[in-house]
């Protein structure tokens, strides 16, 4: 009688043969085995398949949600405020497509934030990334440093909602790279508390953007929308931040604020995504 199944094989399926082995009946064995196995590939076919969900699917699930979003956004650009003349209304404003990404969490149900501890903490981030933007309305009057703390809880929040596994040490080291220099690039520049508290905000986007990156596994079939949505997130948030510290320490940036304002909106948007439970979706995908 042959061995029992080799490391590629399933537990279950080594389960059985030890099983089969003990009362000596190898054709019972071969049918289980083939059995157990079809089963564990029209699993991960059906994983795969939820992951793979069609971007017309996802829009059509989640996208009206996210019209008061975009809504917000266009009158953001359309009325573009002028930043010398800070005020309560402009605030208002800046933090209007956030206030919408809120809604949209919440437009979920407080069931779904109560079952899903990630979600809860990307909404926690969008309400201190709400305040990051109002400090840095008046940033110039000194509330610069405020809306960078503001910012920082807000990229903890996001580091604790996309989790630590998988680690991915390789993305890690990338991340870490990048990070190192971009501090680099504008520690000549910086100057007092600076020196330390860009240096701190640095490697906590950095790690945010890692946590956000490693959870999108690409090579096998474990990835999904809401991952990617989270990974192209951080990206853009990265973007966004590197522009404001280059454009404030540096040198300016040429279209540094539509630059700084358009990534920042959609990376926030793609983060806020990255939270919903496609429930819209999967009913779709048991209708085909």
């Amino acid at each position: 009688m042959p061995g029992p199944p080799s490391g590629s094989r399933t537990k279950t399926s080594a389960s059985l043969w030890h099983r089969s082995a003990k009362h000596g009946d190898p054709n019972e064995l071969r049918q289980q085995l083939d059995g157990s196995e079809l089963f564990s590939s029209f699993n991960r076919l059906d994983r795969f398949e939820r992951a793979m969900v069609s971007p017309v699917t996802v829009v059509k699930s989640e996208g009206p949600k996210l019209v008061p979003f975009f809504k917000a956004t266009c009158v953001y650009f359309v009325l573009w405020l002028p930043t010398s003349s800070p005020s309560w209304f402009s605030a208002l404003i800046k933090c209007l497509p956030i206030f919408c990404l809120w809604v949209f969490l919440l437009a979920h149900g407080f069931s779904f934030l109560g079952a899903h501890s990630s979600a809860r903490k990307i909404l926690a981030g969008l309400i201190f990334s709400a305040l990051g933007d109002a400090f840095l309305i008046w940033q110039e009057q000194g509330y610069f440093v405020h809306g960078l703390l503001m910012f920082a809880i807000t990229h903890i929040l996001y580091s604790s909602a996309f989790g630590m596994k998988p680690i991915n040490a390789r993305a890690g080291l990338v991340i870490t790279a990048v990070s190192a220099l971009c501090y680099l690039l504008l520690y000549p520049y910086l100057s007092g508390p600076f020196t330390y508290l860009v240096g701190v905000y640095v490697a906590l986007i950095g790690f945010m953007g890692w946590r956000a990156i490693a959870g999108l596994q690409l090579a096998n079939d474990l990835w999904t929308w809401t991952k990617l949505s989270a990974c192209l997130g951080a990206v853009l948030f990265i973007v966004s931040d590197l522009t404001i510290a280059v454009n404030k320490f540096c040198f300016p940036v040429p279209h540094s604020r539509a630059i700084i304002m358009a990534t920042y909106y959609a990376a926030q948007m793609l983060i806020a995504l990255s939270a919903v439970e496609c429930q819209d979706v999967e009913v779709s995908l048991k209708r085909t």
